[in-house]
């Protein structure tokens, strides 16, 4: 039964991870044919753009996570009436942001060259870059909802076989576009929408016999109450993550260019142990949100237990790697001497992280597949303002700082 059950841990983890490891290859692919425009503002203003619509993506990626639970409860609860209302909400969910990004376009663009104050040439790509991009949003969030259902179905295969081909028709068409048909920036980003339906299309017909029958009244404010209540949760806790990480930013670049920069590095070495540790938490979302479904708990315990052994074993081997080729990675990444000589002073922590980061990814992945969004957000809060916020908080309110709280 042991054996059974970690072949089935196995059949979700790895493909998972090819799916996780085929998206950076993806990147550079996509800074190559930019970093070989004859323009430095190419290259901006692609990343300006490519900034805004992936944190847009990264802030509504609760579309996933939430459809990933619903998906796995009612697999296990046998509710093929209610795996297609939840379905469905979901879909006309995204549908409705994808259209409000679409709608804000402008301001939100706006919004981001008046923070970066980047030259008009600069600013034009970006424009120019975003407006194409936004064309792919409908497709973009449908697929999250679409690759989460699957997840939770437990059909990692496709889910590894669309992202792969979605990311190397991608990579493919940036050449045809913008070498062959020479549409420079919008070439690079029209690669991208048409990958992004692409993959949505492939999903969709892998969903066909859930979506093709539709229910005769889908619309129901019970189950609408219940999506939003848990994307909003998510939406929160994203957004208290995001603002953590941007407090690193600022405070480095309040210590100097140089403390930027090792920030930077020593956070690829967080953006490697996700590419794993993620695909353990898929597979914690699918196993025990399945179990939850048939409300048991003895075999939601058992799938903690056996997905923990498995995050524990795999950030051991992320630890071990950052031990032996720790520096090696760095000087890879840089090259500015006094760059490499503080990111490895720094090192331990980065072998530490992954021992510590997993127990993090893996309960993500526990709390989505048992839907309990308000534990992912009230965790997250609390976090942030422990761990992060509490001296800005400390040394400005009079109250705390009459009582001597250390700032």
């Amino acid at each position: 039964m042991n054996q059974q059950a970690h072949r089935k841990i196995a059949a979700i983890v790895f493909p998972m991870l090819l799916a996780n490891i085929s998206q950076p290859l993806l990147g550079l692919v996509d800074t190559y044919v930019v970093g070989h425009m004859p323009q430095v503002s190419a290259m901006a203003g692609v990343a300006l753009g490519a900034m805004l619509i992936t944190q847009l993506y990264w802030l509504v990626s609760t579309l996933r996570m939430s459809a990933t639970g619903y998906s796995a409860q009612t697999l296990g609860s046998h509710q093929p009436d209610r795996a297609r209302q939840l379905l469905w909400q979901l879909i006309a969910l995204a549908l409705i942001v994808a259209a409000l990004i679409g709608a804000l376009q402008r301001p939100l663009c706006e919004a981001v060259l008046w923070y970066a104050q980047p030259d008009q040439t600069t600013a034009s790509v970006m424009q120019d870059y975003v407006a194409v991009r936004v064309l792919g949003a409908p497709a973009a969030l449908l697929n999250l909802v679409l690759i989460g259902w699957l997840i939770g179905r437990q059909r990692s295969r496709f889910v590894m076989l669309v992202q792969v081909i979605g990311n190397g028709v991608n990579a493919g068409l940036n050449l045809v576009f913008v070498y062959g048909l020479n549409l420079g920036i919008e070439g690079v980003a029209l690669a991208t929408v048409c990958a992004e339906y692409l993959m949505c299309v492939m999903a969709l017909l892998a969903l066909r016999a859930q979506i093709g029958r539709c229910l005769p009244v889908w619309f129901s404010w019970q189950a609408i109450k219940q999506v939003l209540q848990i994307n909003s949760a998510m939406l929160i806790r994203n957004l208290a993550l995001q603002a953590c990480l941007a407090w690193v930013t600022m405070q480095g670049a309040q210590l100097g260019d140089v403390t930027v920069a090792v920030n930077s590095v020593l956070l690829q070495f967080l953006a490697l142990t996700a590419l794993g540790l993620d695909a353990v938490a898929y597979a914690a979302e699918a196993l025990v949100g399945q179990a939850a479904g048939q409300q048991d708990r003895r075999r939601i315990q058992s799938w903690v237990r056996k997905t923990l052994l498995w995050s524990l074993l795999l950030a051991c081997v992320y630890s071990l790697i950052f031990y032996l080729a720790g520096e090696w990675i760095i000087r890879a990444l840089t090259d500015l001497p006094a760059v490499r000589a503080m990111a490895v002073s720094y090192l331990p922590y980065a072998i530490m992280l992954p021992l510590v980061a997993h127990w993090c990814f893996l309960l993500d992945g526990v709390y989505i597949g048992l839907g309990q969004a308000a534990i992912m957000r009230n965790s997250m809060l609390l976090s942030a303002l422990a761990g992060f916020f509490y001296r800005y908080i400390c040394c400005r309110v009079p109250v705390i700082t009459a009582y001597g709280w250390p700032c």
